[in-house]
């Protein structure tokens, strides 16, 4: 039985998106670095939802990320839908941050989404179906935040250039920009964020957005 994948399953948005997919029935495995992250993220999912497998694996290590989704596939078969979610999220001015932590932001903001892709996406192409949805944010640069600003305009030309590789042979690849602070019981509560990865995962092909925005008046844009 298919499912969902969603690598950097924190207890915000990763276990709220996991959440929206379990409610539907579908087996859910929640990939992230640490093992107290992953038991947090897997007790925020209701008991009756789908099957549900928890694995442990850093996004900048490629071939713990590669196997990591192997076993999840292995478990559940190939996945439906594949969220990625990891990011370093921190504040940093112009300068501030040295050139290896700015290389160690951009491994997890940009490089584990384009491993992840890189795994699966290709499969999904050759099934005509599939679905890979990446956590964007910060739609417009800010020189406070330069590691994240780089990294989320990375994430957003990587989802572009997925959309020109796979999305003629059946994959939606999208991206969900939160242009704000996730705090629960506000306009910005994972759980509301949540149900655009359902929405865009559903969406019939003929009317596929590459980027919803979280947090505007116009709330997506397509291509």
């Amino acid at each position: 039985m298919s499912g969902a994948v969603v690598v950097g399953a924190g207890t915000g948005i990763g276990a709220a998106v996991a959440r929206r997919f379990a409610r539907e029935g579908l087996p859910v495995a929640l990939l992230a670095r640490g093992e107290g992250t992953l038991k947090a993220a897997a007790q925020a999912i209701p008991a009756d939802g789908g099957p549900l497998l928890t694995l442990t694996a850093d996004a900048t290590d490629e071939e713990a990320l590669r196997a990591a989704l192997d076993a999840a596939a292995d478990e559940f078969g190939p996945a439906d839908v594949v969220v990625y979610n990891a990011a370093i999220i921190r504040s940093d001015a112009p300068g501030e941050l040295s050139a290896s932590g700015q290389l160690g932001a951009w491994a997890v903001n940009v490089g584990g989404a384009l491993t992840t892709a890189a795994h699966v996406a290709p499969g999904m192409a050759e099934r005509g179906r599939g679905t890979f949805l990446v956590t964007g944010g910060m739609p417009e640069p800010k020189p406070g935040w330069v590691s994240l600003s780089l990294g989320k305009a990375g994430v957003r030309t990587l989802v572009h250039l997925l959309g020109l590789e796979y999305g003629s042979r059946g994959v939606h690849v999208a991206s969900v920009t939160v242009d704000g602070p996730v705090v629960p019981g506000t306009s910005f509560d994972p759980d509301l964020i949540a149900e655009h990865y359902w929405r865009l995962h559903t969406q019939p092909e003929d009317r596929w957005e590459q980027e919803v925005v979280h947090g505007r008046t116009i709330a997506a844009n397509t291509p």
